[in-house]
């Protein structure tokens, strides 16, 4: 056998390497197109500081007022509990209940294989089975909430002046209605501001000589403040529905409730109990530089774009500021912007792509030439954007909604290291074959 001969038997041939290097003018069109492709979808990928980290775990809370740690927990507690142990179809990992004054909380953890809104339903199912064994006077209802990260603030818009707490409240809620319309926005609470409060003093002696008691006032007041229908009446072709309204709105409105009728003497409200019309006791607080503000928590909708929805509740703000709905005068500041830290992350993550390229180019030109350092540079950008064709397919591959995170860049930068040293060992190899 000759030496020609043995050399090319012993000649090992990629196909697909070799088809490449004869159809050369496709390989470049095709590294072009991933890499416009690549490129839009990091564009449009939204992107958030945080992977939304799902717990499946759920907040049953309920309210119970007057009611000491021990009968919260024989009245409440225990009879939730039951219910919930028996729930079937999704494994529990552990419950944990706690009961103090007023108050009972118990949280349902479940095993990770078990989805949230599942899960959420059967806790729901089971406490509507509990609610025949639990008090009829409950304060509030049980509430069965998921633990959800989303749920937390993304920025606070807070709204401060030289206006009082009333009207520095009304100009936030006209803020809350422009950001709720927002798709991206879940939910625009309001804190720091103080809640109208109708207080009926009652004075106790003219109400015992009246023969009154207060059930009989609360059932008046609740009897006169409601809108009645009195039925439809013809107009035309037209038969419009007739209300009556009947909802207070001011406490002048209410001094003249009929609370009893002594031999054809009326006995008003006004008669035994001062009305007066003020706010609650504050039970939130809102500071800011030590001003008292009224403060907007914005909640983004989970897998929306932060950075977008930063800017566009920055652009309301500005858009009300110009067409005169809030005035000159009214500071609105915005604090707490994840946005901020998120455009700082993706502009630092190109600035990388961008000066990795370009070191490794003028380092490896010295060793292998500028064309073959070229093509190892080049491998840096166009490996970050072949991973970037491939995020949209967590959806479909796991079932989880993959966004451009904190999580996700650090993984990016921390294989660009690794891609320049597989660049080097195939541009040798190729030259030493």
């Amino acid at each position: 056998m000759s030496i020609k001969k043995r050399i090319v038997e012993k000649f090992k041939e990629f196909k697909l390497t070799s088809w490449v290097i004869d159809h050369s003018t496709v390989a470049y069109v095709a590294t072009i197109a991933i890499t416009l492709w690549g490129l839009s979808i990091f564009v449009t990928l939204p992107k958030e500081s945080y992977p939304d980290i799902v717990i499946p775990q759920i907040y049953v809370s309920t309210v119970y007022a007057g009611t000491s740690p021990k009968d919260m927990e024989n009245l409440v507690t225990r009879p939730i509990e039951k219910q919930l142990k028996g729930i079937t179809g999704a494994k529990i990992r552990k419950i944990t209940s706690s009961s103090i004054q007023d108050f009972s909380s118990i949280v349902v953890e479940f095993e990770t294989s078990v989805k949230v809104d599942f899960a959420k339903q059967k806790v729901k199912d089971a406490v509507d089975k509990a609610k025949t064994d639990l008090p009829t006077d409950l304060t509030q209802q049980p509430d069965v909430v998921e633990v959800a990260f989303s749920d937390m603030p993304i920025m606070f818009v807070n709204v401060s002046g030289n206006y009082d707490p009333v009207k520095l409240k009304e100009y936030a809620e006209k803020l809350q209605d422009r950001f709720e319309e927002l798709p991206e926005i879940n939910k625009a609470e309001i804190a720091g501001a103080p809640e109208r409060e109708i207080q009926i003093n009652v004075d106790k002696f003219k109400l015992e000589a009246s023969g009154l008691s207060f059930n009989d006032i609360a059932q008046a007041i609740s009897n006169e403040n409601r809108d009645i229908s009195a039925g439809n009446i013809k107009i035309g072709n037209m038969q419009p529905t007739i209300q009556v309204k009947g909802q207070f709105l001011s406490a002048y409105d209410m001094q003249s409730i009929v609370l009893k009728n002594i031999h054809g003497d009326p006995i008003y409200l006004k008669d035994v109990a001062q009305i007066i019309d003020t706010v609650k006791e504050k039970e939130s607080y809102s500071r800011l530089n030590g001003k008292n503000v009224v403060t907007l928590q914005i909640v983004k909708r989970a897998g929306e774009n932060l950075i977008i929805t930063s800017d566009k509740v920055k652009g309301i703000i500005a858009d009300m500021k110009k067409n005169q709905e809030l005035p000159p005068d009214l500071t609105v500041v915005t604090t707490g912007d994840q946005s901020v830290a998120t455009r700082t992350s993706f502009n630092e993550l190109i600035n990388t792509i961008v000066i990795g390229f370009i070191l490794v180019l003028l380092v490896l030109m010295f060793f292998m030439g500028v064309s073959n350092a070229f093509f190892v540079a080049l491998s840096v950008p166009l490996s970050i954007f072949v991973a970037f064709m491939f995020l949209p397919l967590a959806d479909i591959i796991v079932g989880t909604h993959v966004t451009l995170n904190f999580i996700v860049l650090f993984a990016l930068l921390f294989g660009l290291g690794i891609i320049v040293d597989d660049a080097i060992v195939v541009i040798e190899n190729t030259h030493r074959i």
